[in-house]
């Protein structure tokens, strides 16, 4: 077993060897030989040649960990009600931060926190799947900036991502490649988790792949959490068996708790009634535990109800029923996934290795999710759907909330509780409610300071510095070949030891930016720029530059602006200097979908049964425009059934079926089903089915999501038609050929309901 990493190892790493200089190990592919060649195997002086470094002395193993949309006032490690003894655990044992920063938004925090850079600056100013042709958002991870894998790997570690990748462009994230920019191109040894470009999942019906392959479908259905913890643990306990000597480098970065809000009964049960007295009531309490862990200043203040968040009294009896039950299910979500990171915390204690673990926790990518607005979402719904149908509709199916047959996301009321004592969400990154999230490091060798609190200033990019140089690894001046950029983070190791918790911060001065909201930080102050680019929330009046002493004012009630028009003069032009450096302008205030897919700029895809799911979002998009679908297949004489192509599932979708010998084409918007029949049966032999789905205007805008028609074909005779008139956009999940995966589009079948016929290809057309 390795011995911990001792004192004299911390600071190994100088500045030059942090941004890339020459004093950095460079490993040849191929060492030269060190022996002599004989004619003679007694005149030869054999030399194996070392092909992998050497890790440093006494490095720990590394685990990062990374949970999705989950407020500051959320867990109770720092002070939410919902239970969290893992995360508790970990601060209890480690050290808690209490401003630390992340980029208000999924991909931008990931792509800084694997490379230590500004997000901008390696071009994911925004996702990857709606990148923009300038060099901040293009959504292409540089080679020049290496990931804390490819840096570990080089240091002699093996290295395992697990999860929520999020970091590879849509038009890469194909069986087409290029996989040098799936996570194993980018310095892992393994992966296993979501398309390395998804957002999102169904958590009971994931779409998961190892390594650069389709994972098969869990016959079990268990809840992708727990498939993921279960895959962390076999790399471990697989390269401990093989490897013992060396360390390891695990990523973990959960889908949860991103919407859909999914979880077994047994788990929303658990908080059954624990939020009855609603939003108000939990803002005060979590505040009143914060201020009694110390992870917020005595003096915080609750902000004012962030606009459009009701008083809880103000609601109507149904009302709290039904948001009560959001958010049972939302803490049931987030104690589950502390559970299953739980489990592999455990693992690696069992095996010995615990002591001897650096482990970092990043509760949050960005801050709590405020997409549920003022109802919060049991499944999509009409885009004319009343309040009152809405919400009718909703607590007729309260008892489906966190199972397959729901897509739940709370309320804002529960965004902003969960927040807490921040204002706004997710999204805006000039609010620190969109910004700050809880940080947690724990290595039982190195921290003494059980329990310590560190309030130094913090952002996402300076995990990777930190963790470099804890470990006493150094950063290659080249990496596969690529000569490497400096990294922008700036390490946290000195603030590790209690005599150190009261250092200066060392991180002066950080900008940030999403969908035209901004802010910069600089020696306590701030500046901010609202911009509320579709929600509304933000009254036009107050879409000017803002100013707040963060060190007296931790949650921005107080704007000083006005007061100190010189200090807002110069953060204002700190911001601009900063945005010019890290490719931050131009500034976009809108989501595009430019340069999504492999098929954008094509008229055309054709599917094989042999072939895998295609994720929806980097194929056709179903939302709007017009298509056809057409499947080529052989029926035998006594018939065929089955589905010959789907997108989507029960909540929203379509799909394309055979059944008791007829065709049918199922409309599944928000869980209003229609189905469009042929009333004369399919011939046997070799048959055309085709159904085009014609939408008014025909522009591919998604405000005109009005589809008109659906016409349905048999070896090109119109066979049935069906005005849809005015309905909801439908889109999600998987385009498949051959079958329905997760839960199904018709209530007519069960999944997966494979075509029993000979199914040659389906070719899908943009019309």
């Amino acid at each position: 077993m390795r011995t911990t990493l001792s004192s004299k190892h911390l600071g190994l790493i100088s500045s030059a060897l942090l941004l890339g200089g020459s004093a950095a190990a460079q490993y040849s592919p191929t060492p030269a030989f060190a022996g002599k060649i004989g004619k003679t195997l007694a005149d030869t002086k054999e030399s194996l040649p070392k092909t992998q470094p050497d890790a440093p002395d006494d490095a720990p193993n590394v685990v990062w960990i990374l949970i999705d949309d989950i407020g500051y006032g959320a867990s109770s490690a720092f002070g939410g009600l919902i239970e969290t003894p893992t995360l508790d655990r970990l601060a209890n044992q480690g050290v808690r931060y209490t401003n630390f920063h992340t980029c208000a938004f999924s991909a931008p925090t990931r792509a800084a926190l694997l490379t230590g850079r500004n997000q901008h600056s390696v071009h994911f100013g925004f996702f990857a799947n709606s990148s923009y042709g300038t060099p901040g958002y293009d959504g292409y991870l540089p080679f020049e900036k290496a990931t804390i894998a490819e840096i570990l790997r080089e240091n002699g570690y093996n290295t395992f991502a697990i999860g929520k990748y999020h970091a590879t462009h849509s038009a890469d994230a194909s069986q087409a490649g290029p996989f040098n920019r799936w996570p194993t191109g980018r310095g892992f040894d393994h992966y296993f988790g979501l398309s390395p470009d998804e957002w999102g999942t169904d958590q009971w019906h994931p779409v998961l792949y190892r390594d650069t392959q389709r994972e098969p479908d869990d016959p079990q259905g268990r809840h992708v959490t727990e498939l993921l913890a279960n895959e962390a643990i076999r790399f471990i306990a697989d390269q401990q068996t093989a490897a013992p000597e060396k360390p390891f480098f695990l990523y973990f970065a959960t889908g949860a708790g991103h919407a859909p809000h999914h979880v077994a009964k047994e788990w929303i049960d658990k908080y059954k009634g624990k939020f009855d007295k609603g939003w108000d009531w939990y803002r005060e309490e979590a505040l009143a535990r914060q201020k009694r862990l110390g992870v917020v200043p005595a003096n915080t203040p609750l902000p004012p109800r962030n606009n459009g968040v009701k008083p809880w009294d103000d609601l109507s009896a149904d009302e709290k029923k039904l948001f009560a039950r959001y958010m049972e299910t939302y803490a049931g979500f987030i104690s589950h996934t502390d559970y299953e990171i739980g489990r592999i915390i455990r693992f690696i204690e069992d095996i010995g290795e615990l002591d001897n673990t650096l482990v970092v926790v990043l509760v949050g990518d960005n801050g709590a999710e405020g997409a549920g607005r003022e109802l919060g979402n049991h499944q999509p719904n009409r885009p004319d759907a009343t309040r009152e149908e809405r919400l009718e509709k909703a607590l007729k199916y309260i008892d489906r909330l966190g199972t397959e047959y729901s897509s739940p996301n709370y309320p804002d009321g529960w965004a902003a509780a969960t927040n807490t004592p921040l204002r706004y969400f997710k999204s805006y990154a000039n609010y620190e409610g969109g910004t700050q999230d809880p940080l947690i490091l724990f290595y039982p060798k190195k921290i003494k300071d059980k329990g310590g609190i560190r309030h130094q200033y913090s952002y996402v990019s300076d995990i990777l510095p930190t963790t470099v140089e804890i470990v006493g690894a150094k950063v290659p001046a080249v990496i596969n070949g690529y000569p490497q950029e400096p990294i922008e983070g700036v390490s946290l190791a000195y603030t590790l030891d209690a005599e150190n918790k009261n250092l200066p911060e060392r991180h002066t001065i950080q900008y940030y930016e999403m969908t035209g909201s901004y802010a910069i930080y600089k020696d306590g102050w701030k500046a901010s720029f609202p911009h509320d680019f579709r929600t509304g929330r933000i009254p036009a009046g107050e879409e000017r530059w803002h100013l707040y002493h963060l060190k007296e004012d931790f949650n921005e009630i107080h704007d000083l602006a006005d007061k100190y028009p010189d200090k807002m003069k110069e953060l204002a032009e700190a911001f601009d200097a900063e945005a010019w450096k890290y490719n931050v302008y131009p500034l976009k205030d809108r989501w595009e979908t430019k340069n999504r897919s492999i098929l954008d700029g094509k008229q055309q895809a054709t599917l094989y049964t042999e072939g895998r799911p295609y994720a929806s979002l980097y194929g056709f998009r179903f939302a709007a425009g017009s298509y056809a679908v057409t499947a080529h297949v052989g029926i035998p004489a006594a018939g065929a059934e089955g589905v010959l192509f789907s997108s989507g599932n029960a909540a929203s979708g379509v799909s394309f079926y055979v059944k008791n010998k007829k065709l049918t084409f199922a409309y599944n918007a928000a869980g209003v089903l229609t189905e469009i029949v042929a009333p004369k049966a399919i011939p046997s032999g070799e048959v055309v089915f085709k159904a085009e789905v014609i939408y008014a205007g025909n522009d591919g805008d998604p405000a005109n999501a009005r589809a008109k028609t659906v016409n349905l074909y048999i070896n090109n005779e119109q066979v049935a038609t069906r005005d849809l008139g005015v309905v909801q956009n439908v889109g999600g999940g998987n385009i498949e050929a051959g079958r329905n995966f997760g839960t199904p589009v018709s209530t007519a079948y069960k999944s997966p309901y494979i075509f029993s016929g000979n199914l040659k290809k389906v070719v899908v057309d943009k019309l």
